[in-house]
């Protein structure tokens, strides 16, 4: 069933409409990728094809993992190849050069769960350029899996780095153009290693990354060394993604809280108080200022205010 739903998934990819797609793609001989639309040719190609069994000391990791750990819940995995053996085949690509002859396209936890129980792997076997096996590898998984967001984004960052245009991006990992603007935003102005100190967090969804975004690109924000060691050592990464956002939140409280302290220093000519009473006065150059500090007094300022036209006679005919 979950072949089908990949299928599924690639027949739809291959049936967007070529000038959306040829849109970002340069003319035949220059060197660039191949399309969606030719990929889920390829991909069709291998969900028809029978699986082989293949040693997992022949197979390589892939460079570009969508996944921050594959020993996740493995335990479950291993016991159920171990009863029912394995039910869906992973796929492969061939290698050039030196060491193993494949690398591993998607399936990585299955291979892992084969290697633990001592057995050889089904796998499909392709030819795939590394476009061909990063499309694939995105569709597949989302199909079979649910990311984190954060695991999203920094994959998102690597089928970037390796030339995908973001409208191509959007369609393998099935999200819009704003969630994948904050995909690509979170996963570029968090340092990797702060990320992997966290773990892919599940159950946090994408609040909890934006948030912690925000805290470490305001100009108070602590060093990325202070950061790091914020994060605890223990707990589920939700629950150091939530200590750390707390801290920092603590943090830009207090730095706000001193800024506002040293944004008002004490007056350096103070008010005077006339005769010990209610009534205070300050002159400097032409201005003349009065406050009274109790409600009581207040008509005086309307009394100096209604006589000031007097006073100023007063003072002109005196001098």
């Amino acid at each position: 069933m979950k072949r089908d739903l990949l299928a599924k998934s690639l027949a739809q990819m291959g049936s967007k409409s070529p000038t959306a797609v040829e849109e970002n793609d340069q003319k035949p001989g220059e060197g660039s990728p191949r399309s969606l639309k030719s990929m889920s040719d390829v991909l069709s190609q291998v969900s028809a094809q029978a699986s082989q069994e293949v040693d997992v000391s022949e197979i390589s990791d892939s460079e570009i993992a969508d996944r921050f750990d594959v020993a996740e819940g493995l335990d479950d995995l291993i016991d159920s190849i171990r009863t029912s053996g394995q039910q869906l085949p992973a796929l492969l690509r061939y290698r050039r050069g030196v060491g193993p002859r494949y690398e591993v396209v998607y399936g990585r936890r299955r291979i892992a769960a084969c290697r633990a129980l001592g057995i050889k792997v089904k796998a499909y076997i392709k030819e795939m350029d590394q476009r061909e096996a990063l499309v694939s590898q995105a569709l597949e998984n989302s199909a079979r899996l649910e990311r984190s967001f954060i695991e999203q984004a920094i994959f998102a960052i690597k089928l970037e780095e390796q030339g995908f245009t973001r409208a191509e991006i959007g369609d393998v990992l099935a999200v819009d153009k704003g969630t994948l603007s904050k995909l690509i935003g979170v996963a570029r102005d968090l340092p990797d290693v702060l990320i992997y100190a966290i773990g892919a967090a599940h159950d946090a969804g994408r609040r909890p990354w934006l948030e912690l975004r925000r805290l470490v690109k305001i100009e108070t924000a602590v060093t990325g060394a202070e950061m790091l060691s914020l994060v605890p050592e223990n707990g589920t990464p939700t629950e150091k993604l939530s200590v750390l956002i707390e801290s920092l939140q603590a943090a830009e409280g207090r730095s706000k809280k001193a800024i506002g302290l040293e944004a008002k220093p004490a007056s350096p000519n103070p008010l005077s108080r006339l005769k010990d009473g209610p009534v205070l006065f300050k002159a400097k150059g032409k201005r003349l200022m009065i406050e009274v500090s109790e409600h009581k007094e207040r008509d005086f300022i309307g009394f100096v205010e209604a006589n000031l036209e007097r006073l100023y006679d007063e003072w002109k005919k005196n001098r």
